[in-house]
């Protein structure tokens, strides 16, 4: 599956503490390996057209959604934010 970040991701993950951001890049490689993986706890985000989250730590979430590749009809995983928990109000 392709993975393609939005610029408003690229600049929530610049802003992240170190710390962070390398929790939430071994979280990215298990999402690769395993976008299931129980302890990324991926959920549907209510309220929302087709948007999800994924778990980093108890306190940083990251959104994303799916879309197809008209193309190729490959299935791209777009992600949109990163941050604490209150990015899951505007994701």
């Amino acid at each position: 599956m392709k993975q393609v970040k939005t610029r408003s991701f690229n600049k929530d993950f610049r802003g992240l503490p170190g710390h962070v951001q390398e929790k939430a890049k071994k979280a990215f490689q298990l999402f690769k390996q395993d976008p299931q993986h129980p302890s990324l706890q991926i959920e549907k985000l209510e309220g929302t057209q087709g948007i999800w989250h994924g778990w980093i730590d108890y306190q940083y979430r990251w959104t994303f959604e799916y879309r197809t590749d008209p193309e190729t009809g490959e299935t791209i995983c777009i992600h949109r934010r990163i941050g604490k928990h209150d990015i899951l109000r505007k994701p």
